[in-house]
This record gives C-alpha cells, structure tokens and sequence, in this order.
C-alpha cells in the first residue's frame, strides 16, 4: 500500500484534513468531513485504506446525497470543459484521456451522447478516464446509454469512487 508522500492525514485537524481531501469527491467536502469524523488513525496515512473509508461515507449516504455528487460532475468534453470552467483535477483527467484532442466531429458526438444520456438518466455520463483515451470513453457511452437508470447511477458511484482513488494517489 502506498502512503502520502505530502501530508499524514491521521495529524492533520479537521480543517487541513477538509482543506486537503474536499476535492477529492467533485464539489462534495462531506465527504471527507464525514470520513474524517469517523476517526482516523495511522492507518489512514494509506492511500487505499483512506479511500475506502471515504468510499464508504459515499456508498452509505443517502440516495439523495450521493445524487448531488453525481450531479457535482462536469460533462466529458462539455460546455464546461470547452469553456476552461472545470476543477483543476477534472481538466487533468478530461486532459490525460486526449479529450482535449477531439476533433470537431468528436467534440459534436460526445455533446450528442451527453445531451442523450442526460436525457435518458437525469444526471451526467461519469467515467473514471485516467488511463483511458477518447475512444473508448466513446465506446462506454454508446454502451451505458443501453441501461436502465438504476444500473448506471450504481454505475456512477462505482466510477466515482474510482475516479477518487485516482485523485487520493495524485496527492
């Protein structure tokens, strides 16, 4: 298991600890509020043992709560995007995936399967893309736009989570 290379969060008060992991969960601090409340001991100076305890906060919060999260998320290659408006961890991703790359063509089928799967489910595609290229982020949307509602919010938390252990390992 890896370890922080920059803080301990086991020493860390509530506000640095805030202040350092509240953007792991797009717009979201409660997160790591509540991840922090539940206590923290050396333990949580890993990567992996911290983001599963902030997994859980997420896993367990109410429908509605984990519905704001999804709902924090910016389109792929959205207006957002275009506009230069994301967080700073979201153009990283959405940069490191070549999103940035797309042509004009691409850029007007991924505005389509947003606008199309926005429709269809009520919230964004989300899709952990580090690693990940334009293309098959392409693929997975053409794909998720085939579920049903239920199966593609469990599938948004399931990449969210995903998508903060990426963020946790940035650190």
């Amino acid at each position: 298991m890896a370890r922080f290379s920059t803080c301990r969060p086991s020493e860390q008060t509530k506000e640095e600890f805030v202040d350092t992991f509240g953007g792991v969960y797009e717009h979201s601090p409660w997160v790591a509020e509540q991840a922090y409340g539940a206590g923290l001991d050396a333990a949580f100076d890993e990567q992996e043992t911290l983001h599963s305890r902030m997994a859980d906060v997420l896993n367990n919060a109410e429908e509605s709560s984990k519905m704001q999260v999804i709902l924090a998320h910016p389109d792929l290659a959205g207006r957002a995007a275009q506009a230069g408006e994301l967080t700073a961890e979201s153009t990283s991703e959405q940069t490191s995936a070549g999103i940035d790359q797309c042509t004009s063509e691409e850029f007007a089928r991924f505005t389509d399967l947003n606008d199309r799967y926005k429709e269809k489910f009520q919230f964004p595609f989300i899709m952990a893309v580090k690693g990940a290229n334009r293309h098959l982020i392409l693929e997975a949307f053409e794909k998720r736009l085939e579920n049903d509602v239920i199966t593609e919010f469990n599938t948004a938390i399931t990449e969210i989570n995903k998508i903060a252990l990426f963020r946790l390992r940035d650190l």
